[in-house]
This record gives structure tokens, sequence and C-alpha cells, in this order.
């Protein structure tokens, strides 16, 4: 990025969801025990999959590396915003904002992949129990994790270049919470259309795909089991794959909301509390829905507990 391409902007202003002072304490403090859930239900997950070797499998391998992009996510983006509930001005630097972009969408592109990968592992347990093992061995597994972050710093890089690349020139006052490609193109001082093209064809890559991804795993997968004998094996996989749709329904068609739709000059305030479900919302659901209501973690955390108990009566 070329000083002339970079603008005359030093800093952004950003307008927040919200311009009434007690609204913002009550968002604060709404934000603050969400945001203290995601962080200690994520450590909580990659530390018992680290201490038990029950739980060194490819399904736990993966969790362990979304529980780290959803601290490494929401760390990106909500102590600025509890930060901005509390001051009147809310600004950024141009280059704050920049790095607060390439980390926040590296992360969220990265569980975008992440999420269809753990479905295909899904399917392959339902689907080929007999089979499981061969196919979901180390090496794939580590293979299909670096591929996830791989592509999300991919798209990432191609987004970064083309929105980067317009110049931002006097108007600097942003209608957003936090920087985010979408909100940023309405303030660039040139044509976006291409730009848009651009993000267009990027969200395709790592939205569209990983969603159909999983659909079709999911699909496969109610499909093996109304075939079951097992009444109760039926429903704790429906309730499993139930609570998982949630997810995927609030992560990727929020961020489908924002990325794939026609960009205007005007920023609904419906896009912002969109954007809340994927950067706040999920973060703090991932660990809920997919490990802490698993027995095993159950029976891991029960067991992390009496280790501590024992140690503090030492």
């Amino acid at each position: 990025m070329g000083r002339e391409n970079q603008s005359f902007v030093d800093e952004f202003v950003l307008l927040g969801l919200s311009q009434d002072a007690q609204t913002q304490i009550l968002l604060f403090i709404l934000f603050f025990i969400v945001y203290i859930l995601t962080v200690l239900g994520n450590l909580l997950i990659i530390v018992l999959i680290l201490m038990d070797s029950r739980l060194h499998t490819p399904m736990y391998f993966f969790l362990r590396n979304l529980s780290f992009a959803d601290l490494c996510f929401s760390n990106s983006i909500v102590p600025q915003v509890l930060s901005h509930f509390l001051v009147k001005r809310k600004t950024i630097s141009f280059w704050g904002c920049v790095t607060q972009v390439i980390v926040s969408l590296q992360i969220g592109c990265t569980e975008c992949a992440l999420l269809a990968v753990m479905s295909y592992d899904r399917y392959v347990a339902v689907c080929k129990p007999l089979h499981y093992s061969t196919i979901m061995t180390q090496q794939l597994c580590l293979q299909l994790a670096l591929g996830s972050w791989a592509s999300g710093l991919l798209v990432c890089l191609v987004d970064i270049a083309v929105a980067f690349h317009l110049p931002y020139r006097g108007q600097n006052i942003v209608s957003h919470y936090f920087c985010e490609l979408p909100a940023l193109l309405k303030v660039a001082s040139a044509d976006t259309y291409s730009t848009e093209m651009a993000i267009f064809a990027m969200g395709v890559v790592i939205l569209l795909a990983p969603v159909s991804l999983i659909l079709i795993s999911y699909w496969n997968i109610i499909s093996t089991v109304i075939q079951m004998q097992s009444g109760e094996g039926r429903l704790k996989v429906f309730s499993t794959c139930g609570s998982h749709l949630i997810v995927v329904v609030l992560f990727y068609g929020s961020a489908i909301f924002n990325y794939m739709q026609p960009n205007t000059k005007t920023r609904k305030k419906q896009d912002k509390i969109m954007s809340v479900f994927y950067t706040v919302v999920t973060p703090m659901l991932n660990p809920i829905i997919y490990s802490l209501r698993n027995k095993d973690v159950k029976s891991a955390f029960r067991k992390l507990a009496a280790k501590v108990v024992f140690f503090q009566k030492q």
C-alpha cells in the first residue's frame, strides 16, 4: 500500500452500536459477561483437551483449533468494543483499523473452513464408523487443520489487498462498532465495485462452499441416523446435529448477510446487529454446543476439578 493509496485519514471514528449513554452501559455489562464466558469457556476446552488423553481424538483436535480461533477472534474485537462503550468519541488509528481487519478476517475465515472440516469428521464417524480410524488419520487431521488456517489466510490477503488499495480521504466516520470491510468500503474515496466483486468471490469460496459441505454432511448424517434401530441413539444424534446446525445458521447466516449483499453507501442498523452474532455470540456458544455438553468433556472436567482440590489440600 503506497502512501498515496493509504489515504489522508489518520484515524477512523466508529459510531458504535448506540449513541444513548444508558444503553451503552447496559451493552457494556452484557458484552463483558459474554466476553468472560467466551474466554473462560474456550480456555477450559483447550486445557481439558491437552490434559486428558481420552480427548486426543480427531474430533477434539479440531475442537481445540476452533476454541483457539474463537479466543483470537473475540480478543481481536471485544476488548476494543468494551472500551468504546465507556467513551464519547470512539476512535481507532488507521493502522490499528488495518490490524483489526487482518486479524478478525483471518480468524473468521479460518473458522468457516474449520466448521466444514468438523462436519466432515462427524459425517465419517456416523456414516462410516468402521473406517473412521483409517480415514481420519493423524496426518489427514493435521492437513485439514493446516488447510483451514491457510485458506483463511489466503482469503484474508486477497480481501485486504483489494480493500486497502482504495484511497480513504476526508470521510472517516464509520457506522459500525469495529473495523470491518463492508463498513469501511462505505467511506472509501473511490468506486468500490471491483473491490465488492472480489470480496463477493472470496465469500463464495469461504462462506457458500463450506456451508454447502456442512449441509451435505448433516443431510447424510440424518439419513443414516433415520435407519438406526436404537431410538435412543437416534435421539442423541438428532439432538447433537440440531445444536450444531443452530450455530451454523447463526454464524454463516449472519456472515453471508453482511458480506454477500449489494453494498450501499449507507449502513443499516441490522447489519451491525448481524455482526454481533458471528463476532460475539457464536464464540461463546461454540464451547457449549460442541464440547461442554459432551460426557467425555464433563468427565475430563470432573477429573481436572478433583486434581485442583487435591493440590489445594496439600
